[in-house]
């Protein structure tokens, strides 16, 4: 090509766009809203070291979470979850995700036929499971503590009958909603509906 002419030929690449997130942030709309943007692109994460790393969640924080609903104001469902809800408000996001999917697991452990028999016997249900009254039934063992789950999950005859909590599945959802201003979108490592745990319910 001589000098002065001009060429015909475009370059197609187009410069990387960088964007710089606190995962924190990174929830499920804001991978949605990436997705939209920049459809069948290919995405490099990079993490940068940080200064201070937040302790992981573990199984004891979770029951020592628990330990905090306030029973004396029984009743008043809000006010027996609020100090589990201001608790999580001011731990990190990947708490309230932890939180969830152990809650989650702790519930999917409670769903096979053994524990739910104390209800098929019932005579006057005559053999009928609500799946969501199964449900909050082991939403109130988990929200009983520690040791009143471990005794139940190993022996399925002390499985209650009359005690629900449904309140429990909202602990999460309150408190990412006040923590971001945004709803909780996040699906949970087990599924907790009635019958998920196929291995639980198998003959």
């Amino acid at each position: 090509m001589q000098v002065g002419q001009t060429s015909n030929i475009q370059n197609n690449h187009f410069m990387p766009t960088v964007m710089t997130v606190n995962v924190d942030d990174m929830d499920a709309s804001f991978v949605e809203e990436l997705k939209r943007e920049y459809a069948h692109a290919a995405v490099e994460i990079k993490v940068q070291d940080r200064p201070y790393c937040a302790p992981s969640f573990t199984v004891d924080d979770f029951w020592k979470a628990i330990a905090l609903l306030d029973w004396l104001q029984e009743g008043d469902d809000d006010r027996v979850v609020e100090p589990v809800v201001a608790y999580l408000v001011v731990q990190p996001l990947s708490h309230l995700y932890r939180f969830f999917d152990i809650l989650a697991e702790k519930l999917w452990q409670l769903d096979t036929r053994a524990h739910a028999q104390v209800f098929l016997e019932d005579p006057d249900e005559e053999g009928y499971l609500s799946a969501d009254d199964f449900l909050y039934a082991r939403c109130a063992v988990v929200a009983n503590g520690r040791a009143f789950y471990e005794k139940v999950l190993g022996n399925p005859a002390q499985m209650p009958k009359d005690l629900t909590f449904e309140p429990l599945l909202y602990i999460v959802p309150a408190a990412y909603q006040r923590k971001t201003g945004k709803p909780f979108a996040a699906p949970s490592a087990f599924c907790f509906e009635t019958y998920s745990n196929k291995k639980g319910w198998a003959k």
